[in-house]
């Protein structure tokens, strides 16, 4: 990886041609967007944005060619590029892993309230999505269950997706970045993530008054917040690997696991993220 990173900053042509190309990949949040975050941090916003604007004319031209739509293209390189971009400049400005990833959850929650503001009528809005994954599921011998993803499932499971990816691709680039053999700048590590306390106590507000007023809105805000503590917890098994308590079988596991235990994984380490945020479990140990 450390060969990967120092190859995509030597040259301008590199770095076009790998945003380019992992553009064309799957999920290329986690890959372009990757690279983007690595570019913007290593060459600074405006160097990234031109070499950007290359990858995309490139990528335009062969559509030309091959009689791609431009504007699904077009789409495609927005989405991915400009949110882990903007992410990546947060970062430099703020110098805070930690402050920046607090800002993807507020902006994630504001992105949620505007669309319940905005679409009149949610279910008719997911319908076509809906529609279309049940004719993937189809052609691949599947039967997909839609009754059981009404407009609240997929409107809370399209929101930490999206947060999910480019979290992700901010956090692997901010990776990338620190094994450039050149001198970086350190924005804090994530192992000592800590969404904070002010976070937790609006999870708990939005979960109760969700209880005395039930509002479906408030239920699902309750709910995303919850579950992106879950990074939190992934934080802490990395710092407790980091402190020499979890051995790294362990921590390897955990990573197995995802895939295999999703729900119960997930849930686990929401659960031991959002008890740190209140009591600071990692502060006390390093005190003690």
């Amino acid at each position: 990886m450390q060969r990967l990173a120092a190859w995509l900053v030597a040259r301008p042509q590199n770095a076009v041609m790998g945003l380019a190309v992992t553009l064309l990949l799957p999920a290329p949040q986690l890959t372009s967007g990757v690279i983007m975050v690595l570019l913007v941090l290593a060459h600074g916003m405006r160097q990234a944005a031109i070499e950007a604007l290359v990858a995309a004319a490139a990528l335009l031209t062969v559509s030309l060619i091959f009689g791609v739509s431009m504007v699904s293209l077009l789409a495609l390189m927005a989405g991915t590029w400009v949110p882990v971009m903007l992410l990546a400049v947060v970062l430099i400005n703020s110098r805070s892993l930690t402050l920046t990833m607090q800002l993807t959850v507020i902006v994630t929650v504001v992105a949620m309230t505007g669309f319940v503001v905005l679409v009149t009528d949610p279910a008719a809005f997911w319908e076509p999505y809906l529609m279309t994954m049940a004719e993937i599921a189809r052609q691949s011998g599947l039967e997909l269950n839609q009754e059981l993803l009404n407009a609240e499932v997929m409107t809370v499971s399209a929101a930490l997706a999206f947060w999910m990816l480019y979290v992700a691709g901010l956090l692997l680039g901010y990776g990338l970045y620190k094994k450039l053999q050149t001198e970086t700048a350190d924005f804090g590590r994530f192992r000592d993530l800590n969404f904070g306390r002010v976070i937790a106590f609006a999870m708990a507000v939005a979960s109760l008054l969700a209880l005395v007023v039930g509002g479906a809105w408030l239920q699902s805000v309750a709910f995303v917040v919850f579950a992106m503590f879950w990074l939190q917890g992934l934080a802490m098994v990395h710092w407790f690997h980091a402190e020499n308590i979890l051995p790294l079988g362990a921590l390897v596991a955990v990573y197995v696991l995802l895939p295999l235990l999703q729900v119960l994984i997930f849930s686990a380490l929401a659960i031991i993220g959002y008890m740190d945020a209140w009591f600071g479990f990692r502060q006390r140990i390093k005190k003690a």
